[in-house]
């Protein structure tokens, strides 16, 4: 029973050990830089080898994408239980200065999940619901603000394609719209800061975003 214990935690060690030298591999040259022999080498290991650990490289991409949904979904979740006895204008703002945060914080993380898609991969669907908890986060604030209808069409089409992933939604489509137009909004400012496109511009790109997420406050609680 030792033995097999033992034998679990170096596996775990040495998957968090690879896992991390490819965090490094995309910090230094993209997510298509991405490579097992790499990888191998560097923990002292044939990239072969890593196929005991991992379903190929495709595998571990997905590991690696999974892994960073949820980690910027664990910032932005503790930010709202964090703000949750404010008002729901200050805890959207705080939510989305959780979700900025992160990104600075690790932009390779950041342009592995949202930037350009590695060539050949295809994420599996449970990323997908991975991705889904930081937009949702924003959903209970933004339905407080009490938003009404206005783009009936999109909206219906939003709240069927939530019903097929999460039948028992809370969320009408009004809110859903609202939510994913910031959600688009705020991944457009933070893409750009993060990929450096503001830097010639002479602004400081905080403030773009802080004024974006106040006209999208300002939009919800006026519509």
């Amino acid at each position: 029973m030792e033995t097999a214990t033992r034998r679990e935690r170096l596996r775990a060690q040495t998957r968090e050990e690879a896992k991390a030298a490819a965090l490094r591999q995309i910090a230094a040259a993209g997510p298509h830089s991405l490579s097992l022999n790499a990888i191998g080498k560097e923990l002292g290991m044939t990239g072969p080898a890593l196929y005991r650990y991992f379903d190929g490289r495709d595998g571990l991409l997905t590991e690696l994408i999974s892994d960073g949904y949820h980690d910027l979904a664990d910032a932005v979740e503790a930010a709202g239980e964090a703000a949750a006895g404010a008002e729901p204008a200050d805890r959207i703002r705080a939510l989305a200065r959780a979700f900025r945060n992160w990104a600075i914080a690790q932009p390779h993380r950041y342009l592995l999940l949202f930037g350009t898609p590695v060539p050949g991969y295809q994420a599996p669907a449970h990323t997908i619901e991975a991705a889904t908890r930081t937009l949702q986060a924003f959903l209970e604030p933004i339905a407080a603000l009490g938003p009404g209808s206005r783009a009936a069409v999109l909206e219906e089409q939003l709240a069927a394609g939530l019903a097929d992933r999460s039948p028992d939604h809370p969320w009408s489509g009004p809110v859903l719209r609202l939510g994913v137009s910031g959600w688009t909004r705020m991944h457009g400012v933070v893409s750009l800061e993060v990929e450096g496109h503001f830097g010639p511009m002479g602004f400081d790109p905080g403030l773009l975003f802080e004024a974006e997420i106040e006209s999208l406050i300002e939009e919800a609680a006026s519509s």
